[in-house]
């Protein structure tokens, strides 16, 4: 069978996912989009020859028109998931999300709600459940290699320029305008520390501040946009968007993400209007930003286990680095590589799991993207749901241990979950 698609909301993962049917026209087909944008819905659109009369510039409009398809995709902002996530599910379409699946716990629930009311097939898009190192370290802890979790270091290198770029001018800076940072960022982490751990989390405690991006952090005599800025304190500045987006990218040839956020059409004239008049081109000392820049989390689960997670943005943007310790050996990995230490040997053992990138967003999350669009794919198709890891119940369970680390980050306390 091969499985119709709808996108609602073309921006980056939107169109990322829909060049799945690009390359596997024989399992999938995109036959309607919705963006307010025209570019957006039109390069959509244009890739997969889409009429337009299917090429919509609202959600709502899809949704008033008789079932167009097997499964629709819904990748608008997080604050725009609960309301067509609930019309679409009513209307019988399988659905998979964006993460995170909605900013507020209630919302989320009612998403779950409707989900469960519809029987439909629901995935979230928490894609590190799907790559092939997760998968391999799956295996490695099942065939009780270390024993017994005993406790989890765990490192979440969000990196310099992508907090300058998402979470200090970008999409998801204000809490007010997506979430804050622990669910807009993290809850993929938090998600997947679950689905390693196994085990319910039963408390949790956080500290976390916006300790670095702020007016009182700038520069003497720095300008409100880095193209104003007086050349020694410009030059001098790791977050300056003219470093960030054309000193080490477009003047080396590099034309994608997060180049290509700025600018559809992504030439040195156009991102330099962008520098000069849009959000990206913002001194990060001077923006509307809120969330936060460094959150530890610590986390009791239910068997007596323990995480300790960080996320912070002042770093190299890398892969996720994690320890785990059990009773037998210990594990350390970087998202790639798994390095396995036997305690009873004193042998180490080192798998490699990276998966090749070719550039597209397919390949991004260690092959996450692809390996989630697959599995979907196979469930609508199979009409099985066990194809799907990322389902209602489990993902509103990580979702409401990321709510409440954000409350105990908030009040100082300890939450019981």
């Amino acid at each position: 069978m091969k499985v119709k698609l709808m996108i609602i909301g073309c921006g980056g993962r939107g169109t990322g996912y829909s060049k799945y049917a690009l390359k596997n026209p024989e399992r999938a087909e995109v036959v309607a989009v919705a963006d307010p944008i025209p570019e957006r819905r039109n390069t959509i659109g244009d890739a997969h020859g889409i009429p337009e009369k299917f090429r919509f510039h609202d959600w709502k409009e899809a949704a008033k028109m008789p079932r167009l398809a097997d499964a629709v995709l819904i990748c608008t902002q997080d604050n725009m998931h609960e309301e067509p996530a609930i019309a679409f599910a009513a209307l019988g379409y399988d659905i998979l999300l964006e993460k995170p699946m909605a900013p507020t716990a209630e919302a989320c629930k009612n998403i779950v709600a409707a989900i469960k009311k519809a029987g439909v097939m629901f995935a979230v898009c928490h894609v590190l459940r799907y790559t092939e190192f997760t998968r391999r370290l799956k295996e490695v802890l099942a065939s009780g290699a270390i024993g017994d979790i005993i406790s989890i270091q765990h490192l979440e290198p969000v990196g310099y320029w992508h907090q300058a770029h998402s979470f200090v001018r970008g999409n998801w800076r204000n809490e007010e305008e997506s979430s804050f940072m622990l669910l807009a960022k993290c809850c993929h982490d938090v998600d997947w520390l679950r689905y390693v751990m196994e085990q319910p989390c039963s408390q949790i405690h956080s500290f976390g501040t916006l300790k670095h991006f702020r007016k009182e952090c700038a520069p003497e005599g720095a300008a409100a946009r880095c193209t104003d800025c007086p050349a020694e304190i410009e030059g001098n500045c790791p977050y300056s968007a003219i470093k960030i987006y054309l000193r080490d990218r477009l003047d080396k040839g590099q034309i994608h993400w997060p180049v290509d956020v700025l600018t559809h059409d992504v030439t040195r004239e156009n991102v330099l209007k962008a520098l000069h008049e849009g959000p990206y081109g913002r001194c990060v000392y001077a923006c509307d930003n809120d969330v936060v820049d460094n959150q530890v989390v610590n986390m009791l689960f239910a068997n007596g286990s323990t995480v300790s997670m960080t996320m912070t943005a002042f770093n190299e943007h890398t892969g996720r680095l994690t320890r785990i310790f059990g009773t037998r050996g210990s594990i350390e990995t970087d998202s790639n590589t798994i390095t396995l230490f036997d305690f009873l040997t004193n042998k180490k053992t080192v798998i490699d799991t990276a998966v090749k990138n070719d550039g597209g967003i397919l390949s991004g999350h260690g092959g996450g993207d692809f390996g989630l669009m697959d599995a979907f794919i196979s469930a609508v198709a199979e009409r099985n749901p066990s194809k799907i890891l990322s389902g209602t119940d489990e993902t509103l369970e990580s979702h409401l241990m990321v709510f409440a680390a954000e409350e105990s980050r908030r009040t100082g306390k300890v939450v019981s979950l």
